[in-house]
């Protein structure tokens, strides 16, 4: 695959191009040029500069050393870097996630670490960590990759303190993870596309089944389970691409891949800036969450040579270099729905009391190709499994979102979620 040089235009949600204009019929000569120097300096510069989006900083926080987005570097070799668990710690690895227990052969995916461009990530504390989110709950909401993200974490806290598995189901894509020793929870809430669904066909429901999506409506799944956790962390994408009839107040608007002529097509971004419209809308209206909510941004996948299911795999052994790869394309595109909501959430919440933050994972993880599973996430028997470039080797790459989140639990300071009934609970209305 060759990747896609940086594109100067930037797409919004509606796929027009926002293109930089400078005009003016009163500047004087020497204000026109030195306005165009300075736009041919935007041009040329990092496009991830010009999106001024994400921050791993939270309002108000102005110190030198905050100013550092965390967020945006690259991937550094270090031969001396060691995992935070094996496939071997008292932990559950997923198989599909277990590679090197089904026979990867390189061992280099995991020795990159993340640098920062202005600062140094540090290494992830169990300790510090847990004493973080003392006698506090935290809950992953989201799809499988939102699980990953949270089977790290456990493997990551369990060098410090063993996990305790008190999930009332037997139902892998909803776990329960207690620590006793620090009062602390850890819990996973499968709802891959946030908002409610509904099978057409739930007796034979297959990846290419047409699902109904109730844009509108929040998955109760976890909008009723959440009001009493403190830190939330919502993730969503890859189920978008799937056929889909959309529904807004309980009427047909329209569809995705459906191949119905009677339905207006409409495009994937149109149902994911509308799905995180309503969880945030949902997330605000909540009388009693007074916690602490993340989005953990668009996770890319990294097919070549074809799709899934015709051929398509990772067999990379090395991270992009950052001049190599940026987000682009339905990737970018992807990114940008999502945070622009985020953004307008953010703002509400500053005025409801309710504290949102970026986890901006999404310019770090498109340069690493080399950390999904491919076909090591299955036993060597199972031959006929797709290969897994969506996913996240355990360990690997993915223990570095981890790393993100305790930097960002840190940067909120000492009493960071405060329990309040002063909060401000004005409805807000869909717009």
């Amino acid at each position: 695959m060759k990747p896609n040089p940086i594109e100067l235009s930037i797409p919004t949600t509606n796929g027009n191009l926002h293109k930089p204009l400078v005009t003016s019929n009163h500047f004087i000569l020497p204000v026109i040029t030195l306005a165009l120097l300075i736009s041919v300096h935007l041009y040329i510069g990092n496009f991830s500069d010009l999106r001024l989006i994400s921050t791993a900083t939270p309002a108000g926080n102005s110190t030198d050393d905050a100013k550092c987005n965390i967020f945006q570097g690259t991937w550094v070799f270090d031969d001396e870097k060691e995992t935070y668990y094996t496939n071997e710690t008292k932990c559950i690895i997923d198989d599909r996630q277990n590679c090197m227990k089904y026979g990867r052969p390189d061992t280099d995916f995991m020795k990159w670490r993340w640098k920062p461009d202005k600062c140094e990530l540090p290494e992830f504390d169990a300790v510090e960590f847990l004493e973080a989110v003392r006698g506090k709950s935290l809950a992953f909401i989201g799809d499988s990759v939102g699980r990953n993200q949270m089977q790290s974490l456990v493997c990551m806290l369990a060098s410090e303190a063993y996990p305790i598995d008190v999930s009332y189901t037997n139902d892998t894509r909803f776990r329960r993870w207690e620590f006793p020793t620090y009062n602390f929870t850890l819990i996973a809430i499968w709802s891959p596309l946030l908002v409610k669904t509904r099978d057409q066909n739930p007796t034979n429901f297959t990846r290419n089944s047409i699902m109904n999506l109730y844009l509108d409506e929040a998955d109760d799944t976890w909008t009723s389970q959440i009001e009493n956790i403190d830190i939330i962390i919502f993730s969503a994408g890859q189920w978008f691409f799937r056929p889909f009839v959309y529904y807004e107040k309980g009427e047909i608007v329209g569809c995705h891949f459906c191949n119905q002529e009677n339905l207006t097509d409409l495009t994937v971004y149109y149902a994911y800036q509308k799905a995180f419209e309503t969880t945030f809308t949902t997330l605000l209206n909540l009388q009693n969450f007074t916690g602490l909510a993340f989005l953990r941004t668009f996770s890319p996948q990294h097919f070549e040579n074809g799709d899934y299911n015709n051929g398509g795999n990772c067999v990379r052994t090395r991270p992009f270099e950052k001049e190599e790869m940026h987000l682009d394309g339905y990737k970018l595109q992807m990114y940008l729905t999502q945070v622009n909501e985020f953004k307008v959430a953010q703002n509400e919440g500053e005025k409801k009391g309710v504290k949102l933050r970026l986890l901006d994972t999404s310019d770090a993880m498109i340069m690493r190709p080399d950390g999904h599973p491919n076909h090591y996430g299955h036993p060597a028997s199972d031959n006929k499994s797709f290969p897994d470039c969506v996913h996240w080797c355990m360990p690997g790459p993915v223990d570095t979102w981890n790393e993100f989140l305790l930097e960002m639990l840190k940067m909120e300071g000492d009493g960071f979620i405060q329990r309040s009934t002063q909060r401000n609970t004005t409805k807000l209305n869909l717009r």
